[in-house]
């Protein structure tokens, strides 16, 4: 095992004076140049609405510092809050560690079921059960190994009280159909305030899998809606209708990767284009969020999508998509004493262009976007914010590191 770094480089970051102390952004001061100058790689294709793509940029004033408070993690993807202050992690290859706010990083926990770790697959998300102080239950999300290939699968288990291991597990959702790939799994976890959990899956990236994102027979290019104990809830939109599964929420993904429940209770997704088309969705019960039909952007090889439509008929728009793509991960909506000026905005990381966007929302709409740990030059693939108001991230790379972005001292 490769050695591990404790609390090994910090980083100073002043950000300009656009907005008001403490980082509080003034609403008047949103007015700023867009902070995404590359040029778009679909530049005929136009936003349906104002402000859907290249919000005006924004600033915060509070000087900014980053730590690394853990490093020789393998390719860590799903970051989780534990109630004493630590954070659970998972690695991609299997590996569900536990790390302690300073540094300390645990042995991997025994009792996790094998993964399929290829391309894209492997250990994924984890997230804390809504009953956790009552019986210590973690749910994770994962490429299952199975006949004929694989899928994303849903497990739980309950986390010994030392923190070693998880025991009672069982798998509460197996994505359908089976397929032998390595990619667009998916997948992210959130409870909703009711106490159901949402799961993101992709369409498994393939030509002959995409047009599955628009079909009701398969769970691929869907958001994902059960029950904790993995049962379908009753009034999911599509339960008892023939020839529709129904664990299922909404249609029409690619591969979201990052899931979000805002202070009012929505939930919003951040799903992956292609060259271009990076959507934020704000998730509705039985709606059609149009891919592969409508998309922005390009195929990586060139040429359009499909068609080449943005738009079709009884589908929705993403709130907000970026054009060139910022390749999103997971995302969180902040709520903390130390930033109170971003409370309610929308942070997600990104993978390809190495920061986290914070997107100001103002009734279901982005109007400023800041990019923040821009200086820390790694792929950031998930976020959480801590119990200070701190913001944590987790980057995927070889010797990942697990890093605190705070207000300087």
């Amino acid at each position: 095992m490769r050695p591990f770094a404790l609390a090994a480089a910090t980083s100073l970051l002043a950000l300009s004076a656009a907005c008001g102390a403490n980082g509080q952004t003034d609403p008047q001061a949103i007015a700023g140049a867009p902070v995404e100058t590359r040029p778009a790689n679909a530049p005929d294709q136009t936003p349906a609405f104002p402000g859907q793509a290249r919000a005006p940029g924004v600033t915060t004033e509070a000087a900014m510092a980053h730590t690394v408070i853990a490093s020789g993690l393998v390719h860590p993807w799903g970051l989780a809050a534990l109630p004493d202050g630590n954070w659970l992690v998972t690695e991609r290859p299997g590996r569900l560690r536990i790390i302690s706010a300073d540094g300390r990083v645990g042995e991997p926990i025994t009792g996790l079921p094998a993964v399929d770790a290829r391309g894209q697959g492997g250990l994924l998300d984890v997230v804390i059960g809504p009953t956790f102080a009552q019986d210590r239950m973690i749910y994770w999300s994962y490429a299952e190994p199975r006949e004929g290939g694989n899928a994303t699968s849903v497990a739980r288990g309950v986390l010994s009280a030392d923190g070693a291991s998880v025991g009672a597990v069982e798998v509460i959702f197996r994505a359908l159909p089976v397929y032998d790939g390595d990619k667009h799994f998916g997948s992210s976890l959130a409870f909703g305030p009711d106490g159901h959990l949402f799961i993101t899956l992709g369409e498994r990236s393939d030509a002959p899998m995409r047009p599955q994102a628009q079909q009701l027979n398969s769970h691929m290019g869907k958001t994902i809606r059960i029950n904790a104990d993995g049962s379908v809830p009753e009034d999911n939109p599509f339960a008892g209708r023939d020839g529709a599964l129904p664990e299922i929420w909404s249609l029409g993904h690619r591969n979201v990767q990052g899931i979000a429940v805002a202070p009012d209770g929505q939930v919003w997704t951040i799903e992956h284009g292609t060259r271009g088309g990076d959507e934020v969705n704000l998730e509705k019960a039985g709606a059609n969020y149009g891919w592969p039909d409508a998309a922005y952007g390009i195929e990586y090889r060139g040429g359009p999508i499909n068609a080449g439509s943005t738009e079709t008929a009884g589908t929705e728009q993403p709130v907000y998509y970026w054009d060139p793509v910022i390749a999103p991960g997971g995302a969180t909506f902040y709520s903390g004493a130390m930033f109170p000026g971003w409370e309610g905005d929308l942070l997600v990381a990104g993978l390809k262009e190495k920061h986290i966007a914070r997107l100001v929302i103002e009734n279901d709409r982005v109007v400023g976007e800041e990019r923040l740990l821009t200086d820390l030059g790694e792929r950031i693939r998930d976020i959480a914010v801590g119990s200070d108001g701190a913001v944590w991230a987790i980057t995927d790379e070889d010797n990942g590191k697990l890093v605190r972005l705070a207000v300087a001292n």
